[in-house]
C-alpha cells in the first residue's frame, strides 16, 4: 500500500505541479457554471414543483460536454508522457507491481475528476438559501452524484487504456474521444438498436439518476466495465514490462 500511496501522490503532484489542473478546472467550472445559470433561469419561467431543480444540472447538453472532454484530458497524460520521456521504463523496473501503477495513475486522475466536481455541491445551497420557491430533492441529487461518478470512472477508465496505446498525448486524447464519442452515439435514442443502445446508453442511465432512480443494472455495467478496462491495462502494462 505504500508504494501505491507515493505513486499517487507522484500523480497528485503533477497535476498541481503545472497548470494542468488550474486550467481543466476552470475551463471546467465555466461549463457547470453556465448549465448552473440556465438551470436557474428555466426554473425562473415554470412552476417550481414542475421539475427536479438539482437534477436539471445531470442531464444537460453542457453536462455531457464536460464529461466528455474532461476525461480525455485528465487521462491522456498518464502513460503517453511517461513513454515519450522514457521514464516508464525506470517506474517498470522499479520494486512497484503494474496493478499499484495502474491503480495509482487511475486513482489520481478520478480524485481529480471527484475534486472537479466537488465544488458544485454548493450550488445545491444556493437553491435552498436564496431559491426560496426551490425546493432541493436530496435523494435525486445523490442518486446524481453517483452516476456521475460512475459514469466519470468508466470514462477515465476508457482514457487511461487509451494512453497506454500510445506515446504521444494528443494521440491517447483523440483515441480516448472517439471510443467515448462512439459509445455515446450509440447510445442515443435510435442509435446501436433497441436492446444494445439501452444498455450503453449514458444518457439514459443518467436521466435515471437525476430523477432518484437507482438501476443496479446500470451501476453493474459501468462498474464492471471499469474494472475490465483496468486489468486489461494491467495486462497491456505487464506486456511491455517483460519485453
Amino acid at each position: 500500500m505504500r508504494n501505491f500511496f507515493e505513486l499517487w501522490r507522484r500523480e497528485m503532484g503533477a497535476y498541481f505541479h503545472t497548470s494542468m489542473a488550474y486550467g481543466l478546472g476552470a475551463i471546467f467550472m465555466a461549463l457547470t457554471g453556465f448549465s448552473f445559470w440556465r438551470m436557474v433561469d428555466r426554473l425562473a419561467r415554470m412552476p417550481a414543483d414542475a421539475v427536479n431543480a438539482i437534477g436539471m444540472l445531470f442531464d444537460s447538453p453542457l453536462y455531457w460536454m464536460a464529461m466528455l472532454t474532461m476525461a480525455p484530458m485528465l487521462t491522456m497524460r498518464l502513460f503517453s508522457e511517461e513513454r515519450k520521456t522514457g521514464t516508464l521504463e525506470m517506474l517498470l523496473s522499479a520494486p512497484v507491481s503494474s496493478v499499484q501503477v495502474v491503480l495509482a495513475k487511475f486513482a489520481g486522475a478520478y480524485t481529480m475528476f471527484l475534486l472537479m466536481w466537488l465544488p458544485t455541491v454548493a450550488y445545491s445551497w444556493v437553491l435552498r438559501r436564496f431559491g426560496t420557491a426551490v425546493g432541493v430533492d436530496f435523494g435525486p441529487l445523490a442518486a446524481g452524484y453517483l452516476g456521475t461518478a460512475l459514469i466519470g470512472g468508466f470514462f477515465l477508465s476508457v482514457g487511461l487504456f487509451c494512453s497506454l496505446c500510445s506515446r504521444h498525448q494528443m494521440v491517447a486524447g483523440l483515441l480516448c474521444v472517439a471510443a467515448l464519442g462512439i459509445l455515446f452515439y450509440t447510445g442515443l435514442p435510435g442509435r446501436g438498436g433497441a436492446a444494445w443502445g439501452d444498455f450503453v446508453s449514458a444518457t439514459r442511465h443518467m436521466a435515471d439518476f437525476a430523477r432518484g432512480t437507482v438501476d443496479t443494472r446500470a451501476v453493474f455495467w459501468y462498474a464492471s466495465s471499469a474494472v475490465l478496462l483496468l486489468f486489461l491495462s494491467v495486462l497491456l502494462l505487464e506486456s511491455r514490462r517483460l519485453r
